[in-house]
């Protein structure tokens, strides 16, 4: 297949690079009035306008931007039901923390999971993979954690992988066992229940997570069940700093997390300790917003010459979008980001977050062809700055 005519060809990369960090950040390569080719699934080659080889399926951009698909290498959307009456105790004034306290949050919805059956858990799951693909989505990865119960950790990885098998989009999956504190345990004996979880789960799953924080689980839990874990070749993405500092983040580079995930608390310390760790840095701007936390020091972090991802957070109780356009528009309103930076850190820092760099999150030869058209005259400044006009035209999904 040929796309032809496009207007403008955004997130040129070439296979050397992984990531883009510090000052690299603002730079983005595009071609202008470029056609691209597609052969098996994946990128074949591209170029200027009026060199395209020949072929039987064109499809004509009409001038619009072709881009690479988002890379959201944060989500929660295996869950059932929904969480609407927290939102109406937000809105009274109750934080996360004091919900989690009432025994709401996170245990609501392994409640409400323990009662779900595998297959409505999975078509209410894939509602929300659809939804994130029309939005142009093609890369995500998903946590269980609604669990908490052996059964349910393990029946919310196996709904994620039905999803990997079945969905346009790449998906990695997490096993987040350690989210919360089960009913049935007090946080000792939890933690050791996750570590006897893992000969199961680990089959099921491509990374570990464990909520550090104030409030969930502490330093010493996190090494433990990261110590656990890599016997089974579990890498860690975990959660730090969302609500307080509590060392996390160290523990996570200790453990050679492929990233650390929140942010919203961590200072110059924990920016110093992330330089030359190869972890990456992901911030979740949607669940800033929706909770009134602060946002994540993206500046500082660009500064100190350190990568950063933007990931959605998907989830029922403090960010419940998928949209990483609105991602990319909060990145610069509420980060100060430029344009550039914000696109890169939804692109290919999104898919090194998830380690798929070598398969998504640019456009470069031999990556699969996961890729947004939008309708002509859109760039990257508009995409952020009209961040609620329709502006996709189609979604490749190889």
């Amino acid at each position: 297949m040929i796309i032809k005519n496009i207007g403008l060809l955004v997130g040129i990369v070439p296979e050397s690079v992984r990531l883009k960090a510090g000052s690299a950040m603002g730079s983005v390569e595009c071609l202008r009035n470029a056609w691209l080719q597609v052969s098996h699934g994946a990128i074949e080659d591209f170029g200027p306008s009026g060199r395209e080889p020949s072929d039987p399926e064109t499809v004509d951009a009409c001038g619009g931007m072709l881009m690479p698909s988002f890379c959201d290498s944060h989500t929660h959307i295996v869950y059932a039901g929904s969480r609407d009456g927290e939102f109406l105790d937000k809105l009274k004034g109750l934080s996360y923390e004091e919900i989690a306290a009432r025994g709401g949050g996170i245990l609501n919805s392994a409640d409400l999971l323990h009662e779900t059956p595998e297959d409505e858990l999975y078509r209410q799951s894939m509602e929300r993979v659809a939804e994130m693909t029309a939005m142009g989505t093609g890369a995500m990865e998903i946590k269980s954690g609604y669990g908490l119960r052996r059964e349910d950790e393990l029946k919310m990885l196996r709904v994620i992988r039905k999803i990997l098998e079945t969905a346009p989009a790449a998906v990695r999956a997490t096993f987040l066992g350690a989210h919360a504190v089960g009913r049935e345990h007090d946080r000792e004996s939890y933690v050791n229940e996750v570590i006897a979880m893992l000969p199961e789960a680990a089959p099921l799953s491509d990374f570990v997570d464990v909520f550090c924080d104030k409030g969930f689980f502490t330093p010493e839990d996190t090494s433990s069940i990261l110590s656990a874990a890599a016997a089974y070749g579990l890498r860690p993405k975990i959660h730090v700093d969302e609500l307080a500092v509590t060392g996390g983040l160290e523990v996570g580079i200790a453990h050679g997390a492929l990233s650390v995930d929140h942010l919203e608390q961590t200072g110059e310390e924990g920016i110093r300790a992330l330089k030359g760790s190869g972890t990456m840095p992901t911030m979740l701007p949607g669940s800033s917003f929706f909770l009134g936390l602060p946002y994540g020091k993206a500046r500082q972090f660009i500064a100190a010459g350190l990568p950063i991802a933007l990931a959605s957070d998907y989830n029922p109780g403090s960010s419940p979008s998928g949209d990483m356009r609105w991602v990319m528009a909060l990145g610069c309103i509420k980060m100060r980001l430029t344009p550039e930076e914000a696109f890169n850190a939804v692109t290919l820092n999104g898919a090194y977050a998830m380690g798929l760099e070598d398969s998504c999150g640019s456009i470069t030869r031999g990556k699969d062809a996961r890729l947004v058209l939008t309708h002509p005259g859109w760039d990257l400044t508009k995409l952020a700055y009209q961040y609620r006009t329709p502006y996709i035209k189609r979604v490749f999904t190889k």
